[in-house]
C-alpha cells in the first residue's frame, strides 16, 4: 500500500486542457497512487482531447463553470460515478488578454468580473455543490501564484483574481468545518511552463528572468506542483488547512542576487 494512502479514493480534477497542465499531472500521479480520477473539462471538444490522454475507460464530464447549470449537472453526474468523493482539484483560471496588454488602471468590469468568476468562485460553488459528496475528511486543493504582492504588469487583473482566490481558502475551511473536517489548500506555484501561461503576454521573459532568481537557476517544474497538490490530498497531509504552500524553488528570498543585480546596473 502506498505510503499516501490514496488508493481506491475518488477524486474529481477539474481543468486539465493537455498533456502540460497542472492537472494532468496531478491526475497522471493520482492514477499511479490507484486512486480513481474523475475529470472535469469546460467543453466537448475539451472532452474529446483528454479523453484520449486518460483513455476511453475515464470518465470525463463537461463543466463549464461560468453556467449554473453545469455545475448542478457535474454533481449529478458525479453521483453516478460514486457515492463518495475524496478529494477536489481546482485547476481552473481565466483571463482575456485578446486585447493585448493594458495598463491595469484600465481594466474592463466585463473582463475583471469574469475572470474573479471562472479564477475564484467557481471554487467556491463547486465546494458547496459537492459538499453532499465529499468524505468527512474530504480535501480541495486550488493552484494559485507564489504572491500576489508583486505586480507584474502582463499578469494584470488575474493578479487580485487569484488573491480573491487565496483569501477564499480560508472562509471555505471555516465554514465546512461546522460540519465536517474538509481540508481547503493551495499549492502556490511560481512560475511554470503550461498551455495556460502561453497566452499571458510577454510571458517567456518572465519565465527566463524568474529561472535566474531561483536559488537552482531551474525553473519550477510542474511535476513539482503536482508532487506536492498530491500530497494535500492525502491523508498524510491532514494537519495542513487552510494554507497556501508556495513553490518557487527560492525564488522569492533571492531578488537580490549578486549576478542579476550586476547585469541590471551593468546591462552591456
Amino acid at each position: 500500500m502506498s505510503w499516501l494512502g490514496l488508493e481506491g479514493k475518488t477524486v474529481l480534477v477539474t481543468g486539465v486542457a493537455n498533456r502540460k497542465s497542472v492537472a494532468w499531472h496531478i491526475a497522471k500521479i493520482l492514477t499511479e497512487e490507484k486512486a480513481n480520477v474523475i475529470y472535469s473539462v469546460r467543453s466537448e471538444e475539451r472532452r474529446k482531447s483528454v479523453q484520449a490522454l486518460a483513455g476511453e475507460d475515464a470518465p470525463v464530464l463537461v463543466c463549464d463553470v461560468e453556467r449554473e447549470e453545469d455545475i448542478v449537472r457535474l454533481r449529478e453526474e458525479v453521483g453516478k460515478h460514486t457515492n463518495t468523493v475524496h478529494g477536489l482539484v481546482h485547476s481552473i483560471a481565466y483571463a482575456n488578454y485578446a486585447s493585448g496588454l493594458k495598463p491595469f488602471h484600465e481594466t474592463g468590469k466585463a473582463d475583471f468580473l469574469q475572470s474573479v468568476d471562472i479564477t475564484c468562485y467557481s471554487l467556491i460553488r463547486l465546494a458547496d455543490a459537492f459538499k453532499d459528496l465529499f468524505d468527512a475528511h474530504a480535501s480541495v486543493v486550488t493552484i494559485g501564484i507564489s504572491t500576489t504582492r508583486m505586480a507584474a504588469e502582463n499578469y494584470g487583473y488575474m493578479g487580485p483574481a487569484k488573491a480573491a482566490l487565496h483569501s477564499s481558502l480560508c472562509f471555505l475551511a471555516k465554514s465546512f468545518s461546522a460540519f465536517s473536517q474538509v481540508r481547503f489548500n493551495s499549492v502556490n506555484a511560481g512560475l511554470l511552463k503550461s498551455s495556460a501561461s502561453a497566452g499571458i503576454p510577454g510571458y517567456i521573459d518572465s519565465y527566463l528572468h524568474a529561472e535566474q532568481l531561483t536559488l537552482r537557476k531551474q525553473a519550477l517544474k510542474t511535476e513539482e506542483v503536482a508532487n506536492t497538490a498530491v500530497y494535500l490530498l492525502s491523508p498524510r497531509s491532514s494537519g495542513i488547512n487552510a494554507q497556501g504552500i508556495v513553490m518557487d524553488a527560492g525564488m522569492s528570498v533571492n531578488y537580490f542576487d549578486k549576478d542579476i543585480v550586476r547585469k541590471a546596473q551593468r546591462p552591456d
